[in-house]
Parts: structure tokens; sequence; C-alpha cells
């Protein structure tokens, strides 16, 4: 077999109405949770599975995101979700994906900034410190390593609400898992703005982490031209920024 196509992780997931929200549409925080569930699948192949790495006290970090979205899948949908490492610049790891229908339509793709850290020290550790080899997949690329998130300084942000992380927010290593970040975007558009924008993409960066009863201030802006921006921020310090990409929706 080709080597380059083992280093093509495809895995397939189907969509469940828990998995909708009211209009019957993906949560975007789906898409990122198969994402993630085909991200570990990938890595566990090369045999460093979740378990191994929490062993030697490692843990993989997303820094920063960028998603594009050309349609929002509904229930009952098979996908097909292919990923891939391009290698690492650095410290930094850059992770591509590739989500299918049936048809084998593109409904989304996304390009993503890992860093492997130590769980306890919270340091960022050299691809050295892995046990095993991660080679690149060079046969397609989503783009180059998504820029960080810059939230501009108009129009001014204000708070749609607050969260408390609790029990079901959190992931193996302690912290609020990252597709929760996603929701927690999402949570501060009302049901009309989600009726008449439509979602195009989603970029979010991951400042600090949140952990078990920190109170999270979610800040919003107004819509404009390329989104609604969103900043989760709790004592003095900034968690998240992150662009929902959206547009207005077209009406026959």
């Amino acid at each position: 077999m080709d080597k380059q196509n083992n280093l093509l992780w495809t895995e397939q997931f189907f969509v469940h109405a828990s998995d909708t929200d009211f209009r019957s549409r993906v949560k975007l925080s789906y898409l990122l949770d198969i994402m993630q569930r085909a991200a570990d699948s990938a890595v566990s192949s090369l045999g460093l599975d979740i378990e191994k790495m929490l062993e030697a006290r490692m843990g993989w970090m997303v820094i920063t995101m960028k998603l594009e979205l050309k349609r929002l899948p509904q229930p009952n949908e098979s996908l097909t979700v292919q990923t891939w490492s391009k290698g690492n610049k650095g410290a930094l790891w850059q992770r591509d994906y590739r989500i299918f229908d049936e048809a084998g339509h593109e409904v989304a793709a996304a390009r993503s900034i890992w860093a492997l850290v130590d769980i306890d020290k919270r340091k960022i550790l050299r691809p050295s410190a892995l046990p095993v080899t991660v080679e690149p997949y060079l046969e397609d690329s989503v783009g180059d390593l998504p820029e960080k998130v810059a939230i501009p300084e108009e129009p001014i942000m204000e708070e749609a609400y607050r969260y408390q992380v609790r029990y079901s927010g959190l992931d193996n290593n302690g912290h609020l898992n990252n597709a929760r970040y996603v929701d927690l975007c999402c949570d501060a558009l009302s049901l009309e703005e989600w009726e008449e924008l439509e979602l195009t993409g989603l970029h979010i960066t991951y400042a600090q982490e949140a952990t078990f009863g920190d109170e999270i201030s979610i800040l919003r802006t107004s819509w404009t031209d390329t989104g609604i921006y969103v900043r989760g921020q709790g004592e003095g310090r900034v968690l998240f920024e992150a662009c929902l990409q959206l547009a207005k929706r077209e009406t026959s």
C-alpha cells in the first residue's frame, strides 16, 4: 500500500437528531467533535492512543482553527471525515480536515494549529518528546497555517451572558472541551439571528484553558460583513476569541 495513503485517516460518522439544533441542522460543535475524534483515531493508529498520552502526561492543545462551511448537514446523514498531519513548524503542528456527505460532496474543510504540551506543567513540548514519528501527508492541503483571530475595535463588544464551567463541559484533561467553546459562541446569538443568518465558517483562537468552576463572561459584537465576533474572558484574562462567519440568508 502507498505509504502516503497510510498517512490520510478516513472515518465515518452518522448524524443523529440529538446532534442537531432547532432548525434540524447539525450543531457547529458536532463538526468539531467528529474532527477531534478522527484526529484521535489517526494518532492512535500510529501507536499513541489517548491512554498512552495520559500515562506520559502529554496532551494535544489546539491553538487556532479555521473552518470553511458549505452547508450544515441534517439528521440521518452519513459523513466521512478525512484528516492528516501537515507536519510541524518548530513546536507547532498543522492538521487539516475535509468532511464529505454520502454523495461525496465536501460540506466543510478546516485547518488547525496544535501544540504538544506537558499536562502537569502546562508547557509546550518539542516534537522530539513524542515517542512515535508523525509524518506529514503531502498529497492534499486545505491551506496555510491559520492566523490567530483579530477582533476589530469596532463595533463595540457587549456581554451576552455568563457561563460557569461544570462537569458536562470537561474533557479528559480536566479542561473545558474544545468543542464546547464553540457552543458558547453559538449561544451568544438569538434564535432570530440563527433564522436570519447563514453560517459559512468559524475562526477561533484558544488563548487560555478554562477549568471546573471558572466563570466566563461571553462578549459579542453586532453582525458585521465578516460575521459576529465573540470573546470569552474571566478574571482579567482572555480565554478565547472567535468569529462566527455569517451571511444574510437568501429569501425566495
